[in-house]
């Protein structure tokens, strides 16, 4: 019985290396702690560095999350929000254009707040990519 041809995958407007950088990113978010002493008074490095395992308001993962994800262009925006829904189960790999099309219609500026506020996005991208026979295995390895 002869195979049925496999329908090309849709392309991306987001590059791959882009996605896997919001992964590990949010990764690196994802593994802090909640804040338990707000402001101890001591130093720092006397308290063996602990408080940067703490999630702050002022982290410098998130904001630079913020300031790469609010760098994107708008089809490159509207991609990562597609690519966490269809990561998410929203979806199938066949329903990609109208995954697609209703995060176009949802796009705002607040890409960046509506995507870390996922708190299984870097899961949902590394699913959704997968999907699309990617993986950040290579980025992880310093190899895209």
């Amino acid at each position: 019985m002869p195979k049925q041809p496999v329908a090309p995958l849709p392309e991306l407007a987001i590059a791959a290396e882009q996605v896997c950088f919001i992964v590990v990113k949010a990764r690196e978010f994802d593994a802090k702690d909640l804040q338990t002493i707000p402001d101890t008074g001591s130093n720092a490095s006397d308290d063996q560095m602990y408080s940067v395992l703490e999630d702050n308001p002022d982290d410098p993962v998130v904001e630079e999350l913020t300031a790469f994800i609010d760098a994107l262009n708008v089809d490159e925006q509207i991609d990562l929000v597609a690519l966490a829904w269809l990561g998410r189960g929203d979806g199938k790999m066949s329903d990609w254009d109208e995954i697609r099309a209703e995060a176009a219609r949802d796009h705002s500026d607040n890409t960046a707040s509506y995507v870390l506020g996922m708190p299984l996005l870097p899961d949902y991208l590394e699913e959704a990519l997968s999907l699309f026979d990617m993986s950040c295995m290579d980025f992880e390895a310093g190899r895209l």
